[in-house]
C-alpha cells in the first residue's frame, strides 16, 4: 500500500495534538464509531457524526488501507447511572414490545443513512447481542480489583483506578474537580464514590429489559457495551475510535478506564470527535425550539426553514466544514451550499462524459502544472486531519478547468492527456468515492412528461406522424406508454 501524496495526519483527542497516522498492522485499519441509541428518530447531530466518519472510512480505503469499520447499535436504552431506560419507557407508552421500538427506529436510522449515501459499516453489533461479553467483562473487572458489587449493582471504582492510572486522560478533567461537581444520582448510596459508574444495574420491579446474573436481575451500564464490542471485533488495541464531542466525557473516558482495567490497554490509539451543531449561532436544542429532524430539513416542513434541501445538498453543506469545528445551520448557509453542490455536480456530470481528444491546442506547461497542483492539493487537504472543507475548495478549482474545456475556452492539447486523465480520475474519485457525493437531479418528472405529451398532441394535430412515432419511441425507452384518449392524451408505465 502506498499513499499517493504526503502523510496522513489526524488530531488525536487523547494526546490533544496532530499526529502522523500509523496503524498497528498496516495496511489494515480498525475503526469503531459509537452508533445511535434507537429509541427515537435519528437527529442531525447523529447525521453529522456518521457522515464525517463515512468520509474518513472512504478516504482510508481510497488511499489503499483495508478498513474494518464497526458501528454499534445501542438497543438496551440506558442513558445514565440513573438506570433510565428510554426504550422501555417508549415501549410502555406505545404499548409495544421493546424490540419493536428497537426495530422501528433502527429501520429509520438505516433509511436516513441511505438517503445521505453513507456506506454501511462492515459490522453493526448490538448491545443486546453482546450481553454475555458485557457480563464477562464485569466479572473480569471485579477480579482485577477495579469493580465492586453493591446491593445487586456493580460499579467501576474510579478512585482505585485513578491511583494506578489517570481517570480524565481523554477529557483533561481533574478527578478532584469532578468529585466536587458530581451530584449523587440514583444508586448513589450504593457507591463508594460519586464518580463511580455502573457496569451492571439491579432492575426495579417495573423495568422491562432485564437479565439474570449472579448479582441481580438487571441490565448492563451504558459505557460497557462499547468497550466490549470494539475490542471483540478490533482487538484489545486498535486504531481509531470515534463519536460526537458529547461522548468524550463521560462515555469515552469510562471506556478507556474499563479497557485499561480489563486488558491494561486503552483500546484505540486515536480518538476522534465531531463537534456540535448550532442554528443561527445558537446551540441546537429541543428546548430552544431550533432543532429539526433530517426529514424536516429535506421537506422544508419547519418554521425555521425557507425551503427544503436535497440529501446531497445537506451532505455537501456538512462537508463544507471540518468535522471538528462547530457547524452553524441557517437558510443563507444552506442556500449557498445548494448552489455550491449544483456547481460541483454539474462538473461531475460534464467530466464523466468527457474523453481526451486531439485538438489544435498546444501544450501549456503552466496549465498542466496547475491541474497537477489541484490534484495534489486534494490529497494534502484530506491528509490534514480529513479536511473536507479545503478539499471542496480544490475541487472547485478543477470545476473551472472542466467548464473551460466544455466551452472550448481551454483546449485539450493545452493541458495534455496525462494532466486531463489525472484531473478526471482525481475529480471524480474525490467527489464520488471520498466525499460520497452523487449527481442528484432535482427535476419535476411529471412536468417533463406533460411537456413531451404536449408536443405529442401537437404533432398528432398537425398530422406529423413521423414526429408522433419518434416521441412515442422516446417515451417507451423510458418505460412510459402514451395513451390516446377521446379528448386528451394520457400516459402510463409500460407493463
Amino acid at each position: 500500500m502506498q499513499i499517493k501524496v504526503g502523510k496522513l495526519k489526524v488530531f488525536n483527542s487523547l494526546t490533544r495534538q496532530k499526529e502522523d497516522f500509523q496503524p498497528l498492522t498496516p495496511p489494515f485499519v480498525g475503526m469503531y464509531v459509537c452508533g445511535p441509541t434507537v429509541y427515537s428518530n435519528v437527529h442531525l447531530g447523529n447525521v453529522r457524526t456518521f457522515l464525517s466518519f463515512d468520509v474518513i472510512n472512504r478516504y482510508l480505503r481510497y488511499i489503499g488501507y483495508k478498513v474494518r469499520y464497526v458501528r454499534n447499535i445501542t438497543d438496551v436504552g440506558h442513558l445514565s447511572d440513573t438506570g433510565e431506560d428510554k426504550i422501555s419507557k417508549k415501549a410502555k407508552l406505545d404499548q409495544l414490545e421493546p424490540m419493536e421500538i428497537v426495530q422501528m427506529y433502527s429501520n429509520d436510522f438505516h433509511h436516513v443513512m441511505s438517503q445521505f449515501n453513507t456506506i454501511p459499516p462492515d459490522i453493526e453489533p448490538s448491545a443486546i447481542g453482546h450481553l454475555m461479553e458485557q457480563i464477562e467483562m464485569t466479572r473480569k473487572l471485579i477480579e482485577n480489583g477495579y469493580a465492586y458489587e453493591s446491593n445487586g449493582s456493580v460499579y467501576f471504582d474510579v478512585g482505585k483506578y485513578n491511583k494506578a492510572h489517570k481517570y480524565g486522560i481523554l477529557s483533561g478533567r481533574n478527578i478532584e474537580d469532578l468529585m466536587s461537581d458530581t451530584r449523587d444520582l440514583d444508586g448513589g448510596a450504593d457507591k463508594r464514590n460519586s464518580l463511580d459508574f455502573a457496569l451492571w444495574k439491579r432492575a426495579d420491579p417495573d423495568h422491562i429489559m432485564r437479565w439474570k446474573t449472579e448479582w441481580s436481575d438487571g441490565f448492563p451500564g451504558w459505557h460497557l457495551e462499547c468497550s466490549v464490542m470494539s475490542t471483540k471485533y478490533l482487538g484489545e488495541a486498535f486504531d481509531i475510535h470515534g463519536g460526537g464531542m458529547d461522548l468524550k466525557f463521560p462515555h469515552h473516558e469510562c471506556e478507556i478506564a474499563q479497557n485499561v482495567g480489563t486488558y491494561g490497554k486503552s483500546g484505540a490509539n486515536y480518538w476522534l470527535h465531531t463537534n456540535m451543531l448550532t442554528v443561527n449561532g445558537q446551540k441546537m436544542s429541543k428546548s430552544l425550539g431550533n432543532s429539526f429532524l433530517p426529514h424536516e430539513l429535506i421537506s422544508g416542513n419547519h418554521e425555521l426553514l425557507d425551503r427544503g434541501y436535497s440529501p446531497m445538498t445537506i451532505r455537501f453543506f456538512i462537508l463544507q466544514s471540518h468535522y471538528a469545528s462547530t457547524l452553524d445551520f441557517s437558510n443563507v448557509a444552506l442556500e449557498a451550499a445548494r448552489r455550491g453542490y449544483v456547481r460541483l455536480s454539474n462538473g461531475m456530470r460534464l467530466i464523466e462524459k468527457m474523453k481526451w481528444k486531439e485538438d489544435e491546442g498546444k501544450l501549456d506547461e503552466r496549465q498542466s502544472e496547475q491541474i497537477n497542483k489541484f490534484c495534489e492539493n486534494c490529497y494534502h487537504a484530506m491528509n490534514d486531519d480529513f479536511n473536507t472543507a479545503l478539499t471542496i475548495g480544490h475541487l472547485f478549482n478543477m470545476v473551472k478547468k472542466i467548464n473551460s474545456l466544455h466551452t472550448r475556452q481551454l483546449k485539450f492539447g493545452e493541458i495534455g492527456q496525462e494532466a486531463f486523465n489525472r484531473m478526471k480520475d482525481t475529480f471524480l474519485g474525490f467527489s464520488r468515492d471520498v466525499l460520497g457525493l452523487k449527481v442528484e437531479a432535482d427535476v419535476n418528472y411529471q412536468s417533463l412528461i406533460n411537456t413531451i405529451l404536449g408536443e405529442y398532441k401537437d404533432a398528432k394535430y398537425n398530422r406529423d406522424f413521423k414526429r408522433v412515432d419518434k416521441l412515442r419511441a422516446e417515451l417507451k425507452a423510458e418505460g412510459i406508454v402514451a395513451k390516446d384518449m377521446k379528448d386528451k392524451i394520457e400516459w402510463a408505465f409500460e407493463e
